[in-house]
C-alpha cells in the first residue's frame, strides 16, 4: 500500500514539475515566461505607485508589456482565437476595459491616450505602414488594383449610406437622422478626421456647439469600428474554407510571380534610411495637408508614396529600407498600438449608454450591407471577395487609421493597409462634404 502511494507522489510530483517546466518555457514576443513576469511586477509596480513617466519612455513601456500580453492570452483562447479576432481583438476590448473599470489608474491612462492621441504615436506607425506596403508591392498590382478597388469602395458606401436610412424609415427612427448620426459617423474615417470635423459642420448649421454633436456622433464610429473588427476575424475565418473567394491577402488575382512577397535582407542602417523616408513622406504630406486641410494628411501620403512607386523614382535600395523599417515597426510595435486604441479611443461606458435596439439595428445595417455590397461589387471588378469585404467595405466601417490597424489585424491582412486607408480618406472626406450639404435637408 505504502508503494503505491509512493509511486502516485512521485507521478504527482513528476506531472506538477512537467507542468511547470511547461510554463517557464513559454515565450511572449520572444521573451521567456520568468523574464515576463519580471517585467509586467515592474509595470504594476510603477503604475499603482503612481510613478509611471508622461513621456514617451513611460507610454512605450506600458502600451509594449500590456499588448504583448493581452495579445498572448487572446491566441489562447478557444472559439475566441478563431472566430472572434483572437489576440487582436481581445488586446483591444481588454485594454479598453481595464481602463475603463479602473484597473489601470486614470494617471496611467492619461500617459498612454496622450502618447496615442496627441503624440504622433499612431502617425508614426500609420507612416511605416503605409510607405512599407506600397513600395513593397509590385508595382502592376499596385496600379491595376486601385483601379478596381476606389468605384468598388465608393459603390459599397453609397449603397450602404441608403440602406442604414431605409432601415432607419421601417423601425421609427426617420431617414434623415439615421443617415446622418450613424450611417455618416461610421463611414466619416474616424474620430479626428471624421467625428470631429462632422461635429462642426452639424453643429454650425444647427446652431448647437460641436461638444454636444461629438457625444451623439462617437457611439456610432466606435460600435461601428467594433462590428467590424469581429466581423474581419470571422469573414477571414470562413474565408479559409472558401479558397475560390479567398486571395490570402491579395486583394486581385494576378500572375502569381507578381504576388511573391519581396524577400529583403535585415540591414541596421536601412532600418534608419527607412524610418528617415518614412517620416520624410509624413512630412510632405503634412506641408500638402496646410495647404488642403479637408483632404487627411494619410490620403497625401498614399498619394505621394503611390506616385514613387508607380513611376519607379525611388532606387531599390530605398524601397528595401522602407521594407525593412515597415517589417521592424509591424512586428514589435502593432500589438502596442492595438492595446492603445482600447486605452485612449475605445469608450465602453460611452458605447454601452447608445445601445438602444434602434442602434443596434443600423449599426449591424450599415456592417452587413458594406460587406454584402463589397463583396458582390468586389467580384464584378475582379476582386476577391474576401480580401474585398475586408478592405473596400469592413475598413471603411472602422475608426479611420487605427480601425484600419485593428480590422487588418484581426483579419491577419495588414499588408493591404494602403487600399484600407485609399478607401478610407478619400471616402471620409467625401463624406464630410456630403454631410456639409445634407445636414441642411435633413435635420
Amino acid at each position: 500500500m505504502e508503494e503505491v502511494k509512493k509511486i502516485e507522489q512521485t507521478e504527482e510530483k513528476e506531472v506538477s514539475e512537467s507542468a511547470l517546466k511547461k510554463f517557464f518555457s513559454i515565450k511572449i514576443s520572444g521573451v521567456g515566461m520568468p523574464l515576463y513576469i519580471v517585467m509586467l511586477v515592474i509595470l504594476a509596480a510603477t503604475i499603482f505607485l503612481h510613478r509611471l513617466p508622461n513621456t514617451i519612455l513611460g507610454a512605450i513601456v506600458l502600451l509594449v508589456v500590456l499588448g504583448h500580453v493581452l495579445y498572448f492570452i487572446g491566441e489562447k483562447i478557444p472559439v475566441f482565437n478563431s472566430y472572434l479576432g483572437g489576440g487582436s481583438v481581445f488586446c483591444i476590448f481588454a485594454s479598453a476595459a481595464m481602463a475603463t473599470f479602473g484597473i489601470i489608474p486614470a494617471d496611467a491612462v492619461k500617459v498612454a491616450s496622450n502618447f496615442v492621441s496627441n503624440e504622433g504615436f499612431l502617425d508614426f506607425y500609420i507612416a511605416a505602414l503605409i510607405s512599407g506596403s506600397i513600395l513593397g508591392m509590385n508595382r502592376n498590382l499596385l496600379i491595376k488594383a486601385s483601379v478596381r478597388f476606389i468605384p468598388v469602395a465608393f459603390l459599397s458606401m453609397i449603397i450602404t449610406f441608403f440602406a442604414v436610412g431605409l432601415m432607419g424609415m421601417l423601425i421609427g427612427n426617420g431617414f434623415g437622422h439615421s443617415v446622418m448620426f450613424v450611417s455618416l459617423p461610421i463611414m466619416a474615417g474616424g474620430i479626428g478626421a471624421g467625428v470631429v470635423p462632422l461635429s462642426n459642420i452639424y453643429g454650425h448649421v444647427l446652431g448647437q456647439p460641436a461638444a454636444n454633436m461629438i457625444s451623439q456622433l462617437i457611439p456610432a464610429s466606435a460600435a461601428g469600428n467594433v462590428l467590424a473588427i469581429i466581423a474581419a476575424a470571422l469573414v477571414a475565418k470562413l474565408g479559409e474554407s472558401f479558397p475560390k473567394y479567398n486571395g490570402q491577402g491579395v486583394l486581385m488575382e494576378i500572375d502569381p510571380e507578381f504576388t511573391k512577397p519581396r524577400k529583403v535582407k535585415l540591414d541596421i542602417m536601412q532600418f534608419g534610411v527607412g524610418m528617415m523616408m518614412a517620416l520624410s513622406f509624413f512630412m510632405l504630406a503634412t506641408i500638402f495637408n496646410s495647404f488642403t486641410p479637408k483632404v487627411h494628411t494619410y490620403a497625401f501620403i498614399i498619394i505621394i508614396v503611390f506616385i514613387c512607386k508607380a513611376t519607379n523614382i525611388l532606387p531599390k535600395y530605398y524601397e528595401d529600407a522602407a521594407i525593412i523599417f515597415n517589417q521592424l515597426i509591424v512586428k514589435n510595435l502593432t500589438h502596442a498600438v492595438l492595446a492603445g486604441i482600447g486605452i485612449a479611443l475605445l469608450n465602453l461606458t460611452l458605447l454601452a449608454h447608445a445601445l438602444t435596439w434602434q442602434f443596434v439595428v443600423l449599426v449591424v445595417t450599415s456592417i452587413l450591407t458594406i460587406s454584402i455590397a463589397s463583396a458582390l461589387i468586389g467580384k464584378l471588378f475582379g476582386l476577391y471577395e474576401v480580401e474585398s469585404i475586408i478592405t473596400a467595405g469592413l475598413c471603411n466601417n472602422s475608426m479611420g487609421g487605427t480601425g484600419n490597424v485593428a480590422v487588418l489585424s484581426a483579419s491577419n491582412r495588414m499588408e493591404l493597409i494602403a487600399f484600407a486607408q485609399m478607401g478610407n480618406r478619400l471616402g471620409g472626406a467625401i463624406i464630410l462634404v456630403v454631410a456639409g450639404i445634407l445636414i441642411q435637408f435633413l435635420h
